[in-house]
């Protein structure tokens, strides 16, 4: 078995689990909190008393998937959280208080709110992991490997950049003894894909998108960032803001060599 089918395996496995946690949670913290509806009012009435606990579980649901759907826009959504610790903290604190009712709290044994506390907990939790395996499996289908916990893009994927670089930088050798007009190349792109030139715009969302091997700036990494921002990229733009990155990067670090280099120079010969 491969490295990556066990990967697949695992993953698989978990998400069963999860789902399954995440049902039994929900079951268990909705029962109670029907049971605890039909002690209070709702006890002539079986389907209020069985609807209620939706008062509360759904606010928790709703908020988790406008939560994803941030997520996948990379913006905040305070709505969506307000939601989710509404439903969440009123789910759990219900689950607690409607062990002792309106009875004497004291007479009722600490493992009892345990209890009734663990499934609404085991719930929300395991739904956020789901919801967050989810998000990891569509927000860059370009990575497939980078999707699941953080896993490193392979060798070979570098490889292949490597390889395409080079072949980018013997094209762009060529293309610079021709002669060939930049309004050429840029009038060959599709028009919804500009803009052809750097902007400031573009460039500072590109300053946020995650280095690639080697701590060097990543043309998918960047193209990724910015269509999350809803923004167009052609493939030759990306390609002029990983230059542009990279040689920023590589003058901060030669920079940062010189500094060194003239601490160095400067620090006293100790004597032998």
């Amino acid at each position: 078995m491969t490295k990556q089918a066990a990967e697949r395996y695992a993953l698989g496995a978990a998400g069963v689990v999860i789902i399954a946690l995440t049902a039994g949670g929900f079951w268990l913290s909705y029962a109670h909190l029907a049971e605890v509806a039909g002690q209070h009012g709702l006890g002539n009435s079986p389907v209020r008393q069985w609807a209620w606990p939706a008062t509360l579980d759904a606010f928790i649901i709703a908020g988790e998937l406008l939560m994803l759907r941030a997520g996948l826009r990379r913006v905040t959504d305070g709505w969506a959280i307000a939601l989710t610790a509404t439903g969440s903290v009123g789910s759990i604190a219900l689950n607690v208080a409607g062990v002792s009712g309106t009875g004497n709290a004291s007479t009722v044994p600490l493992l009892d709110y345990v209890v009734a506390a663990v499934p609404p907990t085991a719930a929300l939790l395991a739904f956020g992991v789901l919801m967050r395996q989810i998000h990891q499996l569509v927000a860059d289908p370009t990575d497939a490997t980078e999707r699941h916990n953080g896993l490193p893009e392979p060798a070979g994927l570098d490889v292949a950049d490597g390889q395409a670089d080079v072949a980018r930088g013997s094209a762009d050798a060529a293309q610079g003894a021709a002669t060939v007009p930049e309004s050429a190349q840029s009038s060959a792109e599709p028009e919804d894909q500009k803009p052809s030139t750097v902007s400031d715009e573009y460039l500072a969302i590109a300053r946020t998108a995650p280095l690639g091997r080697g701590d060097r700036a990543s043309r998918r990494h960047i193209e990724a960032m910015i269509r999350g921002k809803g923004l167009p990229i052609g493939r030759a733009d990306a390609e002029k803001l990983k230059d542009v990155l990279q040689a920023e990067l590589d003058e901060a670090a030669s920079q940062r060599q010189d500094d060194l280099d003239k601490t160095a120079a400067g620090a006293p010969i100790a004597p032998a």
